[in-house]
């Protein structure tokens, strides 16, 4: 008796460089989702103990979601009731106030000195390129004395202003040899071209140079942004007991008290910390990741 032959198509087994391929993509995938979770699960946690009362928060079985939500621990950080120095919006008002002056004032004097450095020769140039390495691998605690002792002579202790240059003189060094690279990048013909046509120096910086570094300058401004944001122990050391100077991560401090740590302000001054960083990654994200990018090829 004869076997019928076969009608259909005849299934072909997959190469094995593509199962590994799969294999190792499926992999990888799960790698990030892994890390990603790992990542945002803090985040979760303090935004979900945010809204949760506090039999919730010290229950012996604690839960993802908040079985009750409450807005009372927002209101405690308001209020300042739960810190006792006042209210959060005071704080969130330097902190900003100290976050916006200094990336105006950092990305300025970067963009100035960047484009000498970059455009000119002069003598002790790449002395100077080297001095700026050199001061930024120096801890900023070290020169907190030094830094100190200088400002109380300038009488600019417990005021937001000499916050404002501490952290202005700590971001300059990586954005300027950040911006160095992305003038780099940008062609001098251009410059020139627009000279012959009779610009002058200031319409050519304007008009040409400045607005084929705005990437870089945003991709700058993010540094400055978290260096003056997050800062926590200069501030504490410089405003001493002006309280109505303080800034946000010295403010959410003092929910740390002598009966214990109040864990729902804490969650909740926490979770409003993080929005103004939000915001302000999603306003630069866009023009961030090719400003990242472009002064990577010609240093």
């Amino acid at each position: 008796m004869t076997a019928a032959p076969m009608t259909g198509p005849r299934a072909r087994p997959r190469p094995r460089h593509v199962t590994r391929r799969h294999a190792k993509t499926f992999s990888l995938n799960a790698i990030a989702v892994l890390v990603a979770l790992l990542t945002l699960f803090p985040i979760f946690w303090m935004v979900s103990t945010a809204f949760k009362p506090s039999q919730e928060i010290y229950s012996l079985t604690p839960d993802l979601w908040p079985a009750h939500p409450t807005l009372g621990n927002f209101h405690a950080v308001f209020s300042g009731q739960a810190s006792g120095i006042g209210s959060y919006w005071l704080f969130f008002r330097n902190s900003m106030l100290v976050t916006i002056s200094t990336v105006v004032l950092a990305s300025l004097v970067s963009l100035l000195a960047s484009v000498a450095v970059a455009r000119y020769r002069f003598r002790f140039r790449a002395s100077y390129l080297i001095m700026l390495l050199i001061v930024q691998m120096i801890p900023a605690q070290a020169l907190i004395i030094a830094l100190f002792l200088d400002f109380n002579r300038l009488n600019l202790l417990q005021s937001l202003p000499g916050l404002i240059l501490v952290y202005s003189a700590q971001a300059l060094p990586v954005s300027i040899w950040m911006l160095r690279n992305f003038v780099a990048t940008v062609p001098r013909e251009l410059e020139e071209a627009a000279a012959v046509d009779g610009a002058g120096p200031l319409r050519v910086f304007w008009r040409i140079l400045f607005p084929l570094i705005v990437p870089g300058l945003i991709a700058t401004s993010v540094f400055s942004f978290i260096t003056a944001y997050n800062e926590f122990i200069v501030a504490l050391t410089f405003l001493g007991q002006a309280h109505g100077t303080y800034t946000l991560p010295i403010y959410v401090t003092y929910f740390f008290g002598r009966g214990g740590a109040q864990w729902g302000p804490i969650m909740a001054a926490s979770t409003l910390y993080t929005i103004p960083v939000l915001i302000f990654f999603m306003i630069v994200r866009r023009r961030l990741v090719g400003g990242l990018v472009a002064g990577a090829v010609k240093g």
